[in-house]
């Protein structure tokens, strides 16, 4: 199957990863300054282990320089990096006591000090609120173990950074869902306004070409009277085709989790077919309307009339077997019409005619001789995809043929025979 692909990258989250990376560079260098001038309540040097303030801090620099990189984007953000950067901050934490004794009575800064809440930001930016209430839980945890009997600033300084992550997260998930619907606004529009200049052109050429040949070979007579019901029928098809506009490539955004990335992907579906969170559905209207023309009228919603696009398909079908045994049974000049109903539990399309009807019990003489036309062709997929075919004919009247389809069929796939 054909595709292209195109990743069109949105800004929303941009800003906030360069951000992001400004502030671990900042705050690393505060930590560093911060040990290195830092002094206890009675002014001396705070660390009794200053070895162990000097690895933590030798390895926090390097970590936080060669990371750089890994926060610059979602797609960069691994979820790898988040697990092994907040252990990082959790280790610095819980290693305070070991170089400085009298930190847990005081309020004394951390090791990494506040380059911890950059580890939670991440985990904001990359998968929302709820990221960020599990990594801050742990913070908030490491916190209150460094302090052994905390204060209430420590209290108050854990709440603040659990509830400011959560915001964040919060805020981001709201810009992605923004970004979203105004990405798909403005494809709606660019394809409202590709259909409305083809609609136009067409318009003022094509069609109006096909009306005038089909009202010169009506006029005319003979074989030009043949050219013209061509050019009627063709002419229909087109306007149906103009009015139902165009199908616009399908959106879909990636996971949440991977940041402001809105990837279009263009693949070969049938006429109509989108991807929704259950897969390909497909607009029942753009498979039946080629089907209009000057001896079959077509009656649609006015919405589109969306079914899984294999259950469209065999619909599609199970009405052309229809037609076929209205052009081969009722004549060429019989007229037929095809009737979309769309129900809140299923879909009705009905297929009258106004032929000679059939004659009682011919179904199941043609059926006795192997021809199976409606009882594979129509019954066949219909009953495949958990609906039903009911054809009622009285001779003389005509024949209708009504076919119901379950909007969420439980469909066990059959070979469907060819019409008879």
């Amino acid at each position: 199957m054909a595709k292209r692909e195109r990743v069109v990258r949105m800004s929303v989250e941009l800003p906030l990863w360069r951000a992001l990376t400004g502030y671990r560079v900042l705050t690393m260098i505060y930590a560093v300054l911060l040990a290195i001038f830092g002094k206890d309540n009675a002014g001396q040097q705070r660390f009794e282990r200053p070895w162990v303030a000097v690895a933590y801090l030798a390895f926090l620099f390097v970590w936080t320089l060669a990371t750089l990189p890994k926060v610059r984007s979602a797609a960069s953000c691994t979820k790898r990096f988040l697990v092994a950067d907040l252990v990082v901050a959790l280790t610095g934490i819980l290693l305070t006591p070991l170089a400085d004794f009298d930190s847990q009575s005081f309020d004394g800064p951390t090791l990494p000090s506040i380059w911890t809440a950059g580890a939670v930001l991440a985990f904001a930016i990359k998968g929302g609120w709820r990221w960020a209430a599990f990594a801050s839980t742990f913070v908030a945890a490491a916190n209150i173990i460094q302090r052994g009997e905390p204060s209430r600033d420590t209290y108050h300084n854990v709440l603040l950074v659990w509830v400011a992550s959560i915001a964040i997260g919060y805020v981001v998930e709201v810009a992605r869902a923004s970004e979203r619907t105004l990405a798909r606004a403005l494809e709606i529009e660019a394809a409202t306004r590709e259909r409305e200049r083809l609609a136009r052109d067409i318009h003022d050429s094509v069609l109006q070409v096909l009306a005038m040949v089909q009202r010169r070979g009506t006029a005319i007579g003979g074989e030009a009277a043949e050219l013209g019901r061509m050019a009627g029928e063709q002419e229909v098809a087109l306007r149906t085709l103009v009015s139902s506009g165009l199908v616009p490539p399908t959106r879909v955004s990636e996971d949440a989790a991977e940041g402001a990335v809105v990837r279009t992907v263009e693949v070969d579906e049938p006429d109509g077919a989108e991807r929704s969170g259950d897969g390909v559905t497909c607009d029942l209207r753009a498979l039946l309307a080629p089907h209009a023309g000057s001896r079959t009228s077509f009656a649609e919603p006015g919405a589109p009339v969306l079914l899984p696009a294999a259950s469209a398909r065999e619909l599609a079908a199970a009405v052309s077997a229809a037609l076929d045994n209205v052009r081969v049974h009722a004549g060429p000049e019989a007229q037929a019409w095809i009737l979309v109903e769309d129900e809140p539990d299923e879909v009705i399309v009905t297929v009258r005619d106004d032929g000679p009807g059939i004659p009682e019990g011919r179904l199941a003489q043609a059926e006795g001789e192997g021809r199976l036309g409606v009882a594979l062709s129509i019954r066949g997929r219909l009953r495949d995809l958990g609906g039903t075919a009911e054809l009622i004919s009285v001779p003389g009247q005509g024949c209708e043929v009504e076919l119901k389809v379950p909007k969420a069929p439980k469909v066990s796939r059959g070979k469907a025979g060819s019409a008879r």
